[in-house]
């Protein structure tokens, strides 16, 4: 596993679970979804039974990243009134009980209709740690990546199965907090199953960072998060999240987050 700098908020909850021989939980959260309070209530739950960071999705009306469970969820705030205004209010309520390290997640376009330097500015202000935008891709504009070091966010990097290994290190230069690492090609979405390579391909990520690296992309449920777990610094989860929300509401979803924290920890007691 990684030892990683504890310079900054999503470091430090890194670096905690880290030195405990366990991995991370990064869970994603809509944003609206199905509504405001329902997630605010799915973030204070979702920091109560484990997580150490916490992806709060600002909905865009373009997701093509995403798979039809989040693109329902997107398009569903969406149609609710969600803004990015809202959003941060989500946060800001957040922020008032919990001080659990908060990831932006999104895409370029709705940041860049807000205005760069001001949408950072307001997230820092509304208690964001990072900022993660799908469809920006390393040293594709510095201005804009520039402006999330200077608003005090930890700009996370995205790398793939088909990252050319020579992209690997640009991509990964200024790149602060965590590296996400996506663990199939394809959108995002739970799966059944996990690719027998992931664990060499972690690996090899690590000749060339320095920052934890997190998995996400097709983890469903606590074996195959376990599994991630002793590959990687981190376990990112969505789609089934959002899945056990439609089946049983924030309960639903904190039981199964809850069932994912105890299955990474088990690495640690195997160990």
């Amino acid at each position: 596993m990684t030892t990683t700098s504890s310079r900054t908020a999503i470091g430090r909850a890194f670096s905690h679970r880290l030195e405990a021989g366990s991995a991370a939980l990064v869970p994603y959260i809509c944003a609206g979804w199905p509504d405001a309070d329902t997630s605010l209530e799915m973030l204070r739950a979702a920091a109560d039974a484990g997580a150490d960071v916490l992806e709060l999705g600002l909905p865009f009306s373009d997701p093509l990243a995403d798979g039809p469970v989040i693109q329902k969820a997107t398009f569903e705030a969406l149609e609710g009134g969600m803004t990015v205004k809202g959003a941060l209010e989500i946060l800001r309520r957040f922020r008032k009980d919990h001080d659990t390290p908060v990831v932006i997640f999104t895409y370029l376009n709705p940041v860049v209709h807000h205005g760069m330097d001001a949408f950072v500015a307001e997230a820092a202000d509304a208690g964001a740690q990072g900022l993660l935008l799908t469809d920006l891709p390393a040293g594709a504009d510095p201005a804009l990546e520039g402006a999330a070091e200077r608003g005090g966010l930890d700009l996370i990097r995205l790398l793939a199965p088909t990252t050319a290994p020579e992209r690997v290190p640009e991509v990964a230069k200024g790149g602060t907090g965590f590296l996400y690492y996506i663990s199939r090609t394809g959108v995002t979405g739970a799966r059944t199953s996990l690719r027998e390579a992931l664990a060499r391909e972690v690996e090899a990520l690590r000749e060339h960072v320095s920052i934890p690296i997190a998995v996400g992309f097709g983890i469903a449920e606590p074996e195959q998060a376990k599994a991630v777990a002793r590959a990687s610094d981190g376990v990112v989860v969505g789609s089934a999240l959002l899945k056990a929300m439609e089946r049983g509401g924030v309960e639903e979803g904190r039981a199964f987050l809850a069932s994912l924290r105890q299955a990474i920890d088990q690495v640690a007691d195997e160990e």
